[in-house]
């Protein structure tokens, strides 16, 4: 009887599985020569289930394989639903342990006439909320299909800046240290969650018109300060050769890009809150302004992958079909040629992306870690502070001998005022 109600198939009314059907979408990876294999790609399938088993969530993607110098890591794409990530969120917030605040305290022995700097470091670039931007996605990875899933945390800006600048292999273990120069602001799980960001901003692409904005937005019409979508009921597939033709107007990116910054929408960093106002209120009189920053724009939502840049003087995106012997019949294929590993399938109203790498962003010339900052000038030299070359023993004398003639005079000068008091 168990068996049998585990078997019985979901009606209209209930709610509908998030768990894709992979083994459909690897079928047409593996006519392109794409993908991890029947065996595997079946026990990726299983974690899956169990993922939606154990979480409450609206949809799940296999977003793909990065390989690791030890251990490879299985990534899934995850999005909740209303209220469940909260739940979880909270959760984990239980079972953190307070804080000792009272240890960050001074103590009254300790409160000696020290100096202060008048040095403050830059301001911290906020990091995007979950559900939006650069955190619009929840990831979780695992080494080996059948492991614990690892929720991966939300990413930074910081982090995300300093992902570009760095280029490190993984070694499929979370908690391993990111040594690097600059120093990355994190453990490999940070690492990892920002190089799934870039790729993700990078390579996720969709058929032209698959998605569309609500109706109902008031934004610009180009795409640009939107950051959703809906899909597309009235889509109409394009060709196979129309989605390999060579202009690549026919896809179009479906995640925002990210700015320099490292968020999807600029921020003012000289903002400050009203806390930080009332505390800094009498310092700002004495400081200069500092000069306003210049805000910062990319590509649109839905920005259409012939505007990428050429990477290396070849194109962005390489385009063809699972078979030239039967092209009726065959899908069309991009790959990425400026994250080598990225690649998407589009037949009819069916589409899929896949990463399969090692998370590192091409380059045509070997990596160079960025040279050192500039060494620090010195303080401004004065005479109080010039170092200069000690007397000799007939300086020194000579020195006393003029200090004790004027010392003399004055003596002298006293004595006759005091005579010309004494007379008047």
């Amino acid at each position: 009887k168990q068996w049998y109600q585990r078997r019985v198939p979901i009606t209209a009314g209930e709610v509908e599985m998030p768990l894709p059907d992979l083994m459909d979408t690897a079928h047409y990876f593996e006519q392109a020569g794409l993908g991890l294999g029947r065996e595997e790609t079946f026990r990726i399938f299983l974690a899956l289930k169990n993922l939606v088993d154990t979480h409450t969530l609206q949809s799940v993607r296999f977003w793909g394989k990065i390989l690791g110098t030890e251990k490879n890591y299985i990534v899934a794409e995850v999005e909740y639903r209303e209220g469940g990530e909260e739940e979880q969120e909270g959760e984990e917030e239980e079972g953190e342990e307070p804080r000792d605040e009272e240890a960050e305290e001074p103590k009254e022995g300790d409160e000696d006439n020290l100096p202060t700097p008048d040095y403050k470091p830059p301001p911290v670039i906020p990091k995007e909320e979950t559900g939006t931007g650069c955190n619009k996605k929840t990831y979780f990875v695992c080494n080996e299909p059948g492991t614990e899933w690892t929720k991966l945390p939300p990413v930074t800006p910081a982090q995300i800046v300093c992902a570009r600048q760095i280029k490190k292999f993984f070694t499929g273990n979370l908690e391993e240290t990111v040594i690097s120069y600059p120093p990355f602001p994190g453990t490999e799980i940070n690492y990892l969650r920002a190089q799934i960001a870039r790729i993700s901003a990078g390579t996720l692409i969709s058929p032209v018109d698959y998605f569309k904005f609500e109706e109902d937005d008031e934004d610009d019409s180009d795409g640009e300060g939107r950051d959703s979508f809906v899909e597309n009921v009235e889509f109409e597939p394009p060709r196979v050769q129309e989605l390999i033709d060579p202009s690549l107007s026919n896809w179009v990116h479906h995640v925002q890009h990210i700015l320099p910054q490292g968020r999807c929408v600029w921020v003012n960093p000289t903002v400050k809150t009203e806390t930080e106002d009332f505390e800094d209120e009498e310092e700002e009189e004495e400081r200069e302004e500092p000069d306003e920053p210049v805000p910062e724009h990319g590509p649109p939502l839905l920005n259409p992958i012939s505007e990428d840049s050429e990477v290396d003087s070849m194109p962005a995106w390489s385009a063809g079909l699972t078979s030239n012997l039967v092209p009726q019949y065959a899908a069309a294929v991009l790959r990425s040629n400026l994250w080598p590993g990225a690649c998407v399938f589009g037949l009819d109203k069916k589409f899929e992306n896949l990463y399969i790498g090692w998370g590192h962003k091409y380059t045509a010339e070997n990596y160079s870690p960025p040279a050192p900052a500039a060494t620090q000038e010195e303080y401004p030299s004065g005479a109080e502070v010039t170092e200069v070359p000690d007397p000799t023993v007939d300086e020194e004398r000579a020195l006393q001998a003029v200090q004790q003639e004027q010392l003399d005079r004055e003596a002298e000068e006293a004595e006759m005022e005091e005579d010309d008091e004494d007379e008047d």
